[in-house]
This record gives C-alpha cells, sequence and structure tokens, in this order.
C-alpha cells in the first residue's frame, strides 16, 4: 500500500521496489514523531526563556522603583534643608572647612560662628550653596541619607593622641583660632 503518490509513480516506473517504499514511509513516520518531540524540546525552552525574561525584567523594574525612592528622598532631604536653613548670616567672621578636599571660606556674624564652633549648627550642602542648619534637623537628615551634612563639630573629638615627648603636649589648640 502506498500513501504517497510519488513513491506509487517511482514503483510504476521501476525505480523503487517495495521494501525501500515501505522503508521510507518508516523513516517519514519516524521523523513526524521526533519533529513532535522536537516540538516540546523547543516549547519547553520557549518557556525557559519567557521564564528568564520575566525574573530580568522583576530585577530592573525593582531597580528602577529603588532610583525614584532615592531620587524622591533626595528631594525630600533638600525641601527640608530649603525650609529649616538660616538665612540672616552674613557677617565679618570668617569659617574655613573643608568640602571635598578643597578648603571653603564663609563670612558670617559672630553668633552663627559661635553657634558653628559648639556644634549647635551644622553646615549642609544646598546644591550649590552652603545652608546653616539646627543639629537636630542634621541629625534626621544624616539618618535618612549620608553626603548632606558637610561640617558638624559635635561631632568632633578633641581626643587626639599626643605623644609623652612632645613639649607642646600641655597647650591645647582651640578650635575657634582666628589668624
Amino acid at each position: 500500500m502506498v500513501k504517497n503518490a510519488l513513491q506509487a509513480q517511482l514503483l510504476k516506473a521501476g525505480l523503487v521496489d517495495n521494501k525501500k517504499a515501505k522503508k521510507l514511509s518508516k523513516q517519514a513516520q519516524h521523523e513526524q514523531r521526533t519533529g513532535e518531540n522536537k516540538d516540546a524540546e523547543l516549547r519547553a525552552k520557549i518557556e525557559q526563556d519567557k521564564q528568564l525574561k520575566l525574573s530580568k525584567d522583576q530585577s530592573l523594574d525593582q531597580e528602577k522603583q529603588r532610583q525614584l525612592n532615592e531620587k524622591a528622598l533626595q528631594a525630600a532631604i533638600v525641601q527640608m534643608i530649603k525650609q529649616h536653613k538660616i538665612n540672616e548670616t552674613d557677617g565679618d567672621s570668617v569659617y574655613q572647612f573643608i568640602d571635598d578636599g578643597k578648603i571653603k571660606k564663609l563670612y558670617i556674624n559672630q553668633q552663627i560662628y559661635n553657634a558653628l564652633v559648639t556644634g549647635s549648627l551644622v553646615i549642609a550642602k544646598d546644591q550649590a550653596q552652603y545652608a546653616f542648619l539646627p543639629k537636630a534637623l542634621a541629625e534626621r537628615i544624616n539618618e535618612k541619607m549620608q553626603g548632606f551634612i558637610v561640617v558638624n563639630n559635635a561631632d568632633a573629638t578633641n581626643d587626639q593622641v599626643t605623644d609623652e615627648e612632645d613639649p607642646y603636649a600641655a597647650y591645647v589648640i582651640p578650635d575657634d583660632l582666628m589668624w
């Protein structure tokens, strides 16, 4: 029994015998069966790729959400600094501090200067400028995010290690020394 018109034509022409025709039809059936297995493997691979893409997309979404939360927190801190900064600070006293490895100099009034030296006020970054903030607000800002507070003399400790042979060990250099 010949299933294919091409096989029937080949048999009539005498180019192929019945044994060879049966063998070819069995090979065709075998290829069809294994082709279905290949389809199953292909489906499994597609499903695996979908799961991989889904997990990758979820991790990207989490990263984007984290970045958005960080930006929102930075904006909230900038808003807090703008609302609570002390505005009337201009004066004749000079206060020098280090920011990003550079010495910065601010001209402030004596009251602000004394508050900075004692640690009741701190200096914070206000975008391209500097703002003077109360110590309590600075602590709240540092709890939320680091990097905004530039100078906090309340944290400064004067427990410097001195050499016993140093002749000037008994002399303490004050922080508010004016040159």
